[in-house]
This record gives C-alpha cells, structure tokens and sequence, in this order.
C-alpha cells in the first residue's frame, strides 16, 4: 500500500503540474485573439477554463467552491495590489469623491435596482435582492486588463479604476448581509450602515499604516539579493489584507490603499517591483479565470439561459447606467463621462467568487445547496454577457465619445534603472511631439550655457534618445528630431523644467 501511494503521488501531482502548466500557456498564447475578436482577454481565460472542464475537451471534474474562493480571493489581492502600485496619487485625489460614491452608494443602488428586475423577471425577494447584492460591484482586474489596451483621459480613467479598486467591500458585505437573510433569517436593518462605514474606515487606515510602515521597512532593511524585495512586498500585500479582516475592516481596500502607498513612495528596486507585480498579477487574472471557468458546468447552463441574458443586459444597461448618473451629476461630469464610466462596469471574477459565499454558507449549514448553485450560473451569465456588450465595445465607444487621450507611441527600447537604496532623482522618458521647442536644437544648445530658464536644469542629465528603432548615444552635438524618445535623470525639483524645455 505504501509503495502504491508513492508511486501514484508523483505521477498525479507531475500530470496536475502539466495540465497546470499546459492551461496557463495556452491562455497567454491566445491572449492576441482577445484584440483579434473585440472582447476583454479575462472572457478568453474563463472559456478555456471552461473548456479544460469535466463536460467538454479537458475532462477535468472541478467543483471545489471552497477552493476556488481560497485561490480567487488570494489572486484577487495580487491584483488589487499592483493596481495601487500603479495609480499615482495626484490623479487618485483629483477623484477620489466621485469613485468613493460609486462605490458605496452606486453599489447599493446597482443592488437594488437589479433586484428589482430580477422580482420583475420571476425571482422572489429574498433571492432576487441577493442577486443584486452578488453582481454589485465591477471588477478589478477586468477593468485594469481592459485599460490597459485604451487610449482614454485621465480624469474619466481614474474614476473607474479607483471605483473598481475600492468597490468590493461594498459588495461583499451586502452578500454576506443577504446570506444571512436567506439562510438564517436574519433582519435586514440599518445596523448594515455602520457596518460598512466600520469596514471602509478600518480598511484605509490599515492601508495607509501599513502602506507607510512598508515604506519604511523596505528602504531600512536591506535583503540579501534583490530578488528578495518582491517576495517582501508579496508578504506585505497578504499581511495589508489579512490585518483587517480580524477586526472585520475591509481586506481588499486596504491592499488596494497600501499598494498606492507604497507605489508613490521612494523604495529600493521600484522599477523591478512594478515589473514583477506586474506580471504576477497576469498570474493571477489567468488562474483565477480558469479556475472559475472549471467551475461552469455547461449541462447546466440552458435552463436558466434566458434568466441570465436577461438578467445581465439589466446589470448593463438599465442598473449602472442609473447609479452612475445619480452618483456623478453631483460632480459635474458631462453626459459623455457618464456615458463611458457606465459603460465601463465590467463584472469579471468578483461577482463569481461572490457567488459562491451562500454555497459555502449552506453547505456549512447542512442545507441544500441547490438554489445556489443555479444562482451561481445566472451570475455567470451576467459576467459573460457583459464582457461581450461593454466589453466587446469599450474601444468604439470611447472614441464615439471622443473620450480618447492622445497616446504618445512606446518607445522601442525601454531603459530600467535598479537601485539598492532610494535616489534622489527621476527618471523621465519624454516623448518629442511636433512643434516641440527642442527640436532642431543639439543637447549642447539645450543645455543653456548659463543654465538658463529655456534649456535643461544643470541637474538633468540625458542617458540615453531612441529614434525609432535606433540606439542614439547622446553627445553635445545630438540634435533632437520630432518622434524621439529621450530618456534622462533630473532632480525631482527640476521635473517641471525638463518637461518645458521639451514642451511644445
């Protein structure tokens, strides 16, 4: 028997390894379709997963919700985490009351509106205001992958990514709240209120402590390699989460608040964390999809089909359309802003690890699950349908509402400083538009012999200029062409000069 297990151990865990490995290799290589097909990438990762499962090519027999709420909600704060990483401060304070109002009161109202419709299309209370709880709140990751491939301006960006960085606390604990009420027959009272302020509160100044703290520790505390400072920050994203969730503050917002944190922060290695951060959190976004795409039993879907559909084009076009224009006309946003912010609420894999909470619930109250599974996949539906309507289209309809940014062309060549301690300098890559004033001109005349007010600070120095496939060595005598990627270092006191000296 002990030889039977040592043999079959190895060769179960080498093949779960491969089917692993296979999995995650085929969704990268087919992430190029998402661009070639219109939809977000994440509907690319969860339909392999449901490929891969029990009842289609795959074969593989998944239906573990606990595991499955392990693994998302850990992938989730990877996630959250490198979105604070890169949202910069001073664009977070420019909208920080109208994404905190979306996602507190727009949640809630997108709650009760699809609760509404979903009484209206045949659920009853108890089931439909659950619903509308599950499906509340948009999605991270869904909103970060989808951002990334866009052109669109800062103020419109930063709403949504703030809103779907802070969103999910909202959510979670209007589910957890109509759990409760479905299963136990707990009331359904005010007493919520202070229960969400508590969660909010407690989650940011985790954060921020946290956030602080991290600060700290990074630049005081040398590793032995800097491989290692990853990892430290990997640690510290699970302890921002962690810390608050023993006194019921909000996990996700405080991961999300410390990442910011520490991103706007001097840190050692800060480029090479946003690198790996970076690709930890694809990681994530790809085995969580497919995880919760093994999950889907497609024998179970037809039946409730229509339900779904229907239910989803509500969240989509009739739910957030309505919070989002209650929560934004306060702010003096235009009708395109709140257009585009609507249309961008994404549901991904938020809703569907939402979703398995009341089955988690009622298998640990010895009930029948039954009921929510079928609720499970109406949330399934809602999440594929809006990937496909405002997902499908976020590129059309932000260039129809002439919400597009000019998108300066990425360099070809990337230039990454690593540093052991903060440096008191920046490191700028600026782009030479047409009608720029350095153009035409040699770095030497740039320079201004006397330092003056319309060349380059005696601080910045030039490091390197890509033109476009080309490696130029910068000399005195460089001369700037329009198209050119110069990169520099300056004092971050001289930032303001650099870029006028290349300004238009």
């Amino acid at each position: 028997m002990l030889v039977t297990l040592a043999t079959d151990v190895p060769t179960v865990t080498a093949a779960a390894i491969a089917i692993g490995g296979l999995l995650v290799g085929l969704s990268c290589m087919m992430s190029r379709l998402s661009g070639v097909i219109g939809v977000p990438i994440s509907l690319v990762f969860l339909i392999i997963g449901m490929f891969a499962g029990s009842e289609a090519l795959g074969g593989i027999n998944f239906d573990n919700y606990r595991l499955a709420y392990i693994c998302g909600t850990i992938a989730l704060v990877v996630i959250l985490f490198d979105g604070g990483l890169n949202t910069p401060i001073a664009g977070a304070r420019k909208v920080l009351g109208p994404a905190v109002t979306l996602a507190t009161a727009g949640v809630a109202i997108v709650a009760g509106v699809t609760a509404v419709g979903a009484k209206l299309l045949g659920l009853d209370w108890p089931t439909a205001l659950l619903f509308g709880a599950i499906v509340s709140s948009t999605d991270a990751a869904a909103v970060f992958a989808v951002l990334r491939d866009v052109s669109l301006r800062e103020r419109v960006r930063m709403t949504i990514e703030l809103e779907s960085g802070l969103n999910d606390p909202m959510a979670v604990i209007l589910a957890t709240a109509m759990t409760a009420h479905l299963i136990n027959g707990a009331p359904l009272d005010g007493s919520l209120i202070p229960l969400v302020l508590w969660q909010l509160f407690a989650g940011g100044l985790a954060g921020v402590g946290i956030g602080f703290a991290s600060r700290v520790l990074l630049r005081k505390t040398p590793v032995s390699t800097p491989g290692l400072y990853p990892v430290m920050t990997l640690g510290l994203a699970m302890l921002a989460y962690g810390v608050p969730q023993q006194f019921n503050g909000s996990g996700f917002m405080s991961v999300y608040v410390a990442g910011i944190v520490i991103g706007n922060g001097h840190v050692p290695y800060k480029t090479n964390l946003a690198h790996v951060h970076d690709s930890l959190a694809w990681l994530a976004q790809v085995g969580m999809f497919l995880l919760l795409g093994l999950l889907i039993f497609p024998s179970q879907l037809p039946p409730v089909a229509g339900l779904g559909v229907g239910l989803a084009l509500i969240v989509a076009l009739v739910a957030r359309p309505i919070a989002v224009t209650a929560c934004l006309l306060p702010f003096k946003f235009n009708w395109r802003e709140i257009v585009c912010i609507a249309w961008l609420g994404l549901r991904g894999a938020v809703p569907v690890i939402i979703a398995t909470v009341p089955i988690l619930a009622a298998t640990a109250d010895h009930l029948a699950d039954d009921q929510f599974v079928a609720l499970f996949n109406l949330v399934f539906f809602v999440v594929v349908v809006g990937l496909f309507v405002p997902g499908g289209m976020v590129a059309p309809v932000i260039r129809g509402l002439k919400l597009a940014d000019r998108r300066r062309p990425k360099p070809t060549v990337e230039l990454d400083i690593a540093s052991s301690k903060p440096l008191d300098a920046v490191h700028l890559s600026l782009f030479v538009e047409t009608g720029s004033r350095a153009i035409g001109r040699t770095l030497s005349e740039l320079a201004a012999k006397d330092c003056g007010d319309d060349g380059l600070p005696c601080d910045a120095v030039v490091m390197m200029i890509v033109r476009g496939a080309s490696v130029i060595a910068p000399r005195g005598g460089t001369r700037i062409e329009a198209g050119d990627h110069v990169h520099l270092f300056c004092s971050p006191r001289s930032e303001g000069a650099v870029r006028q000296a290349f300004g238009a």
